[in-house]
Order: C-alpha cells, then structure tokens, then sequence
C-alpha cells in the first residue's frame, strides 16, 4: 500500500524539533521557505476555509490555504521511495542552498566543467518561445527550462539590450527591480547579470532538467488523492497515497531529452537531467535503452544523472541526502561504430508475440464490426 516518506523534507516518522517545526511552519527545508508544491502541484492546494477540513485548521490556525508538502511516497516498507516532488532531488534556492543538497548540487557543477572560480547565476523556470521561417515553412521553439545555470558578469545595459534585440527603456524595466543598476561615466551598467560574448569570451549555458515521478491521482472515495493522504498523515490518522505512474514521468522525459538537449548542445553548453534511481531502472526495464552502457565520467551530448537514497532509510532524524549514483552520456544517435545512442529510448524493449495481443483482446471491450 503506497504512504507518504517525506513532507517538507522529513521522514513522517521523524519526531526531532526540526522535523515537528516544518511541518508545522509548512516550510520546504530545502528551499528554507514555504513549501509551493514543487511548483508544479497548485490543483492540490488545501482551502482551509471549507467545513470539511476544521480538524486541519487546529493545526494551521492562521492560514486560508495550505499546500500539501509531500515529497516522497513509498510503495510498500521494503521498497526504496520515489519522489513526487522537484525540489526534494534540488531545489537551487536560497543564498547559500540547502546543506542536504550540498552534495548533488557540488557534483550537478562539476558535470558543467566551468573552469575554477567562474562567477555563476542560477535562473529558474526559463521560457524560451521562438519562431522563424526555415525552408519556407514557420517553425516553432517552445519550451521552458527548469533551471539555467550561467556565468554572470558586468555589462553595459546598452550592449545587453542590443544583444536581445529590444529597446534600452524595456530592457532597464525588466531588470531594475532584481538587479544592481549603476551609472558609470554616462552610461548605465547592469551586475551579475548574464555574461555577454565577446570575440575572446564564450560563456555558455548549463541547463538542468528535474525529472521526478508522477502519480496515479488517486481516488476521492477511498482518500487516496495527495491532499487527503497529506491530511490524514498530517493528523496523525492511517493514510493511504496515491501509487506511482512510472510510464508517464518516462514520457514526460522523453518527449523533451532530445530536444533539450540538442539546445544545450547548440549554445555551446550542456544539458543535464537529473533522476532518481528508480526512474534510471524503470527506463532500462521500459525501453530499447540500456543505461549500463552509457555509465561515464565526463559528459557527451546526452547526459543523465541518477541520485539514490542512503540504503539505510531509518533509524535516525533530519533530512536524507541523497547520493550520487551514476552519470549516464552518450551520443543522441547511434553512430557509425555501432555505439548505441540516446534515440533507443523511444524504442520498444521487446516485441511481444501474437499471442499476447489475442490475450489482449480476451479482456478488452468490444466495438463495432467493419467490413474490408
């Protein structure tokens, strides 16, 4: 019966001061502010002002609304957990980031090989929406890219709006309330904003894609959806969670990796996506890829990074960090020497014989008759 392992970064279980004030502060310890559901997870939101939910109020007396803040279910005891939610893999947030994910963020930047002592920003949730006209035909770039990772510098705000391609004026009023705008000389210059290229420097981008799992949905009558099994978790009351659906976070990948990552690629950077075990062995169970021939030290033109919890899953208190486990880099295609390539992911891990599509049809509903 899937529970919930984690809310707001504790295990249900953890009865420290640390572990009691999050819950009760609704607080993401990783990103040491409230908890916003992974960004991702707004339909869920609690309204504490319905009847329904008085004996939650006792808890939270002073709010209207209330995310739930779960980060981890687990399927049964003796299975390792998976996260639901983003920012328990990295969040990348706060001035000096979580202590947590020291370790996963130390080893996400030594993948981007930047050389020592590059000044680095971190931007998140980026939309890049283009178009243009290629061979005659409109073609369109629509995406958005959870974090990007980008030296950052000093630049005339002249040479920024010149470089983006819009008006002085517009481009000061999109940075002046996040960024240090000074007067130099008669000209306005903008800090720690994104590096220019010049002729001798060529910053490029880090992009970094969080890939976390998705879950059936649940079901109301049984109180099995992620606000009621948050609920009941959180007044102490057996819950059950909903279960996880491991074929649609794969899809979700897959319909972006090698978009994103052939970008990457273009710009002169990388791309990284960041995983769980347990999704990197799902992908070898599921598809015509196997990772194991694809464990790297350095980067390629896909890379895929897998994250595991600590084997011991109990026994004390405070957060779990969890551990690297694997970088996974290879070509997109497969080349001319026969080294497999990323596209295999898109590709059946078998092919079943007849007979278990008429065992399909044993169980499946019928429909009209046709005529050839």
């Amino acid at each position: 019966m899937p529970t919930i392992f984690e809310a707001f970064g504790f295990r249900l279980d953890d009865g420290s001061a640390e572990a009691v004030q999050a819950r009760n502060n609704a607080s993401c310890v990783f990103m040491a502010t409230q908890c916003d559901g992974g960004g991702n997870r707004f339909s869920t939101q609690i309204s504490l002002n319905s009847p329904e939910h008085q004996e939650l109020v006792q808890l939270y007396p002073n709010r209207t609304q209330l995310m739930p803040g779960v980060c981890s279910i687990q399927s049964d005891p003796q299975s390792p957990p998976w996260i639901v939610c983003p920012r328990r893999l990295l969040a990348l947030a706060g001035a000096q980031g979580s202590p947590y994910q020291a370790a996963t963020e130390q080893n996400m930047i030594a993948k981007l090989a930047y050389p020592a002592g590059t000044r680095l920003g971190v931007w998140r949730e980026v939309s890049v929406n283009t178009s243009q006209v290629v061979d005659g035909q409109k073609k369109s770039f629509e995406y958005n890219f959870d974090y990007v990772i980008y030296p950052v510098g000093r630049s005339r705000l002249a040479d920024v709006a010149a470089y983006v391609g819009l008006p002085v004026r517009k481009v000061k009023n999109a940075l002046e309330d996040h960024y240090t705008i000074a007067l130099r000389d008669g000209e306005d210059w903008v800090e720690d904003f994104a590096a220019l290229p010049t002729d001798t420097y060529h910053p490029y981008p880090g992009i970094i894609e969080i890939m976390t799992s998705s879950t059936s949905g649940g079901n109301k009558k049984t109180r099995t959806t992620i606000p009621q099994a948050f609920e009941d978790a959180m007044l102490g009351k057996p819950h059950q969670a909903p279960g996880i659906n491991k074929r649609q976070v794969w899809a979700r990948m897959v319909s972006q990796l090698v978009v994103k990552s052939e970008v990457g690629n273009a710009w002169g950077g990388k791309t990284l996506w960041l995983i769980q075990d347990v999704l990197a062995q799902y992908i070898n169970e599921a598809t015509g890829l196997n990772l194991g021939d694809f464990v790297a030290t350095v980067t390629n033109q896909v890379n895929v990074m897998s994250f595991r919890y600590p084997k011991q899953l109990n026994g004390s208190t405070g957060p779990l960090s969890l551990q690297f486990e694997n970088l996974y880099a290879g070509p997109i295609s497969t080349s001319t020497d026969g080294q497999q390539g990323f596209e295999a992911i898109i590709r059946t891990p078998l092919f079943p014989t007849i007979d278990r599509l008429i065992a399909g049809i044993l169980t499946a509903r019928r429909g009209r008759s046709l005529v050839a």
